[in-house]
């Protein structure tokens, strides 16, 4: 006499399947002990569920399947989000952008912000850093003071003179 194939039965959600019926709706293959997941009278397997319906990472396109960070109203896995410059990740600290690109402020600082004109150090805004400009040349505000008597010019009068900017008095008292 020959074998029936016989089949376990699957419960769930109050209905009864056969094992090879019970079968995921995306890649149609039975889901049996596997873990799946339940989506509006259908089943999907976790890889199905997670390609039709999870976010993807704007960088890498593959799915965030937890956690995460929004750029720029999209989705990006943490590990993904880094410094154009440096590559160090910036999920959680402070970063600017530039052409859609994201940078931590050290590089953004050395490639495109203006250096100060005393310091030679970048001028970056973040953190309400305050500066004075004058012409083509720029100073934080604790730099902008008299190059011979150091006086803080900042709110104050000042003179040019060559590369130097001099209080009124160290001006008028000549070189």
């Amino acid at each position: 006499m020959p074998k029936s194939s016989c089949s376990r039965k699957l419960e769930y959600g109050g209905q009864t399947w056969h094992e090879h019926c019970f079968l995921c709706s995306g890649c149609e293959q039975p889901l049996g002990s596997r873990s799946f997941v339940p989506d509006k009278g259908a089943h999907y397997c976790v890889p199905c569920y997670e390609n039709k319906f999870a976010p993807r990472c704007a960088r890498c396109s593959k799915t965030l399947t937890q956690g995460g960070v929004t750029y720029r109203d999209q989705p990006w896995h943490r590990e993904c989000l880094v410094c154009t410059g440096c590559q160090t990740p910036l999920a959680g600290q402070q970063f600017t952008s530039r052409d859609e690109d994201p940078y931590c402020v050290a590089c953004f600082g050395e490639l495109f912000a203006p250096k100060c004109s005393s310091c030679k150090l970048p001028i970056v805004g973040l953190g309400g850093g305050k500066y004075v400009s004058f012409e083509d040349r720029h100073w934080h505000h604790n730099c902008f003071s008299c190059a011979r008597c150091s006086t803080s010019l900042v709110g104050q009068g000042f003179v040019p003179d060559g590369d130097q900017v001099l209080c009124q008095g160290c001006s008028q008292a000549g070189p």
